[in-house]
């Protein structure tokens, strides 16, 4: 079962209406394991940042922190799968916080398919509420035989995975797609750590990659095919990815 915590407090019916009733609003989501996240900053910055552009005020890092504890606290638990959300009712004085404790999840490092979908996010920077359009290109990867669906614009170029981000092996560098997307949390802590470039990359570019992998919250793994392009697993490049990913310092809520 979830554990649900609205403002540090056990949700109730009447508290739940407000995420309920509401579509407006943004979120960070975080594996927590004894207490501790990657990137808690990057996770901070990341609910200020958005509060400030949908609400006009910030948000305190430091009361996101204690609504953590609290809640995995209650949950009698150190680790798990977390979700923060913000919501920002019109008349009240702060913010809405939820919090969500549900079982911790790890990404299998298995190869992956790709199906592409024509769809990119509205302001595709916020990881923001309202995300049918990325959910349903998602589920008709699944109906298809694929894992995942990776956005594309019209025109074919590429943006983002639907809860993932993406990178390219060229042979030299890691290739991030240059195009409006969800900067996530793995991808900003694993960017300056790898030999990484930004460029703009089309579907019609992929047959020229070596390989390729995806990120998200739940870690990282190969991937070995975007529709009908196969991509050989580079162990070599794995490696790389994994040193740097299993190195990554745990920050204490």
């Amino acid at each position: 079962m979830t554990h649900i915590e609205i403002n540090g407090v056990a949700a109730t019916a009447e508290a739940l209406a407000v995420p309920a009733l509401t579509v407006y609003g943004h979120f960070t989501a975080m594996q927590v394991r004894d207490g501790r996240v990657r990137g808690l900053a990057l996770h901070l910055e990341r609910l200020d940042a958005s509060t400030r552009e949908l609400y006009g005020q910030g948000l305190d890092g430091e009361r996101v922190r204690a609504d953590v504890r609290h809640a995995l606290a209650a949950a009698g638990t150190g680790d798990g799968a977390v979700r923060v959300y913000v919501y920002w009712p019109e008349g009240d004085e702060r913010a809405t916080l939820m919090v969500t404790v549900a079982k911790p999840q790890d990404m299998p490092r298995s190869p992956h398919r790709l199906l592409s979908v024509p769809y990119a996010r509205d302001n595709a920077h916020i990881k923001h509420l309202g995300s049918f359009g990325q959910h349903h290109s998602r589920t008709l990867a699944h109906r298809a035989g694929y894992d995942e669906a990776l956005l594309t614009t019209p025109d074919g170029l590429v943006t983002e995975g639907a809860i993932t981000n993406i990178a390219f092996w060229d042979g030299t560098a890691v290739v991030w797609p240059d195009a409006p997307c969800l900067r996530g949390v793995t991808m900003a802590l694993l960017e300056p750590l790898l030999p990484s470039v930004r460029r703009r990359t089309a579907l019609a570019d992929l047959p020229g990659f070596r390989a390729a992998f995806i990120t998200n919250a739940r870690g990282f793994a190969p991937v070995d095919r975007i529709d009908d392009i196969e991509f050989t697993v580079d162990a070599a490049l794995m490696n790389t990815v994994a040193a740097a990913y299993d190195g990554l310092e745990w920050d204490l809520i």
